[in-house]
């Protein structure tokens, strides 16, 4: 039996959205006028062909039958407790309290520095503070749950009185009930609770928000000739079905986000692919998250004119994923990528 997946495209933004969404000319995006859409792709292993949204009742029964249960999906009102993605992209702001992290391993982790880190991050933008204590870059071992508690205690119990929402970067169950009695808000396990099996009882027993999070392998193993039948689809397809799962085991809540793990197993072709057509995850009717800041993707895109922080390249895919409707990103210059924000926006409105 074939299998059809739909893709919202054709992006409109701002005061273009507005008037073609007033003319019924497309239609908008989480119920959000300042984008919206006019094309769905249709996709299956074998061929893509998009559809204007007017050509949509032409279609046979089963492909008009997808389309129309997709854009229910796509255009339906995202609500998350305790987010509001009316004014998206919703920066997620990066707090790594480890010594190896790839980008800024050990900057933050002795006596203040991550508290004062925390507090420059929400004053410039940022609505989530990501905090880990585990560097889980590519060709990275894991490390005991003791010492990556330590790692983050201190901090995260300063953190919990700012009032902020707090998401924590972690394998182990044993760190996620510790966050959780810190009022830890959000659980952020890049290995999608494979690591530790007890993890799903963590979620269901405290009914947490969480993120569905892909990776191929393990940060040891994962770029080590990462290979798929066909990386968009396939991914897709692990969303579809660790939430069935989550389902099946009693975690029944919408709180969840979704993110295709950029650089998480993936070469070049991959992560560029997955950028391309981002938007297809939105017909699963969860908002996304998108970790693309400092990412070796843009170093390999730029070549000799690569810079360490690799600003520039986060920048511009933090700008062109905004344009694709995606709700969160997640970033270690929160800064620079909420100043280029706050101009294009003000662009697409004079």
């Amino acid at each position: 039996m074939i299998k059809y997946y739909t893709r919202a495209c054709n992006f409109y933004y701002g005061l273009d959205s507005i008037e073609k969404i007033k003319k019924k000319l497309s239609l908008p995006l989480n119920a959000n006028k300042l984008i919206s859409f006019d094309n769905i792709e249709i996709i299956n292993k074998k061929y893509k062909k998009k559809i204007h949204i007017s050509e949509v009742n032409k279609q046979s029964n089963k492909i008009k039958k997808k389309i129309k249960k997709d854009i229910k999906l796509i255009t339906k009102k995202k609500k998350f407790k305790g987010l509001n993605f009316l004014n998206f992209p919703i920066l997620m702001g990066v707090i790594n309290l480890t010594p190896d992290s790839f980008s800024d391993g050990g900057r933050y982790n002795k006596k203040n520095s991550g508290f004062n880190h925390a507090r420059n991050l929400i004053k410039r933008g940022s609505k989530i503070l990501d905090i880990g204590g585990e560097s889980t870059r590519p060709g990275a071992k894991s490390v005991n749950k003791i010492t990556e508690w330590k790692r983050i205690n201190k901090t995260l119990k300063k953190i919990s009185k700012l009032n902020t929402f707090i998401s924590l970067d972690t394998r182990k169950s044993w760190i996620m009930e510790k966050g959780i009695k810190n009022k830890v808000n959000l659980i952020n396990d890049i290995s999608c609770f494979e690591y530790d099996e007890n993890t799903l009882n963590v979620l269901k027993k405290n009914k947490i928000p969480f993120v569905i999070h892909h990776m191929q392998g393990t940060p040891e193993n994962m770029q080590k000739n990462p290979n798929y039948k066909n990386v968009l689809l396939d991914i897709y397809d692990f969303f579809e079905n660790k939430i069935k799962k989550l389902r099946s085991l009693g975690i029944k809540h919408n709180n969840i986000i979704l993110d295709p793990g950029i650089g998480f197993g993936k070469n070049l072709k991959h992560n560029i692919t997955l950028i391309n057509n981002i938007s297809i995850f939105h017909s699963l009717g969860f908002p996304i998250m998108l970790g693309i800041s400092r990412k070796k993707f843009i170093k390999d895109l730029s070549g000799k004119n690569d810079s360490k922080e690799r600003l520039g390249g986060t920048i511009s895919s933090s700008l062109y994923a905004m344009t694709q409707g995606i709700q969160i990103l997640r970033v270690h210059d929160v800064n620079e990528v909420n100043q280029s924000i706050k101009v294009f926006k003000a662009l697409n409105f004079k």
